[in-house]
């Protein structure tokens, strides 16, 4: 029997991140349920919500919104009553908690979340650095790093580091080959907190062999094997207990919940830095 497929309109008055999150957030809760997702961004005048109520009416499914102004919000809400479709405001029950809390009302200023302050700034920058450091690149800098990833080939060092960056963190990383040791002035360094990551054996294995089937690789042999990859593992381990490095298994984690991770160790380092993260 045929999985139905539901659509989900997500509108938003700024770039869509909010909701967008939220949304996914919820969704890997119904890993079964197979969704369409129609995205209306910057909507911020009735004539531009006019076109979502018409892309609602043409694929009718569930309304999620993070809408501020008074008027655009109204069309959209009334035309979901109209069309007797389900529909939410994603920000409202916390906006609410707030306004409780503050005992103040919330300002009400579209996309002020992306205001080009300090903040901002500081993530371009934390992404400049980090995408310059990737995979063992300018290494006469790297220790300039607030994070240093090591670990061995496809342990989702990259991803991490972006997602470190994202959040302003200057992120290196350095992979770990076999037969070749990492610079003393590296290791020496003590600004950067250093992170291991690592991964089981049989899914490093599995997964770098769909790397060279994907890509079409000639790699040197024993990439792959799975003997060869338990010695890397292995050696990796050992490293990183010689210097005591914080050391995460990815196998089972998202590159979220590993940046999670190292976020709290991060802040345990540099109590004050929570402003940042």
């Amino acid at each position: 029997m045929q999985q139905p497929i539901y659509n989900l309109h997500l509108v938003s008055d700024s770039s869509g991140e909010t909701v967008t999150n939220i949304a996914r957030a919820c969704l890997v809760q119904y890993g079964d349920v197979h969704v369409t997702e129609h995205y209306w961004w910057l909507v911020r005048t009735p004539g531009q919500m006019n076109r979502v109520i018409d892309g609602i009416k043409a694929a009718p499914g569930l309304v999620v919104f993070t809408l501020l102004d008074g008027k655009v919000r109204a069309l959209l809400e009334q035309a979901c009553r109209d069309l007797k479709m389900p529909y939410i405001s994603a920000m409202d029950p916390v906006m609410q908690a707030f306004s409780r809390f503050f005992g103040k009302q919330a300002g009400g200023e579209v996309g002020k979340q992306h205001v080009l302050d300090d903040g901002y700034f500081q993530r371009i920058d934390a992404m400049q650095f980090t995408v310059q450091h990737d995979d063992g690149q300018s290494l006469a800098t790297m220790t300039e790093a607030d994070i240093i990833l090591i670990g061995v080939s496809r342990t989702s060092k990259t991803p991490t580091c972006m997602y470190l960056a994202n959040r302003g963190l200057k992120v290196g990383n350095i992979p770990l080959v076999p037969g070749i040791t990492l610079p003393d002035e590296i290791i020496a360094a003590t600004k950067p907190l250093f992170v291991g990551l690592t991964r089981e054996p049989k899914s490093l294995s599995d997964i770098r062999q769909s790397r060279l089937r994907i890509m079409n690789e000639t790699r040197g042999e024993g990439y792959a094997d799975i003997e060869k990859v338990k010695e890397e593992i292995a050696d990796s381990r050992r490293l990183f207990s010689k210097h005591g490095w914080a050391v995460i298994d990815v196998t089972r984690r998202s590159i979220e919940e590993t940046a999670a991770t190292i976020i709290q160790l991060y802040n345990q380092r540099h109590p004050h830095s929570h402003e940042r993260t």
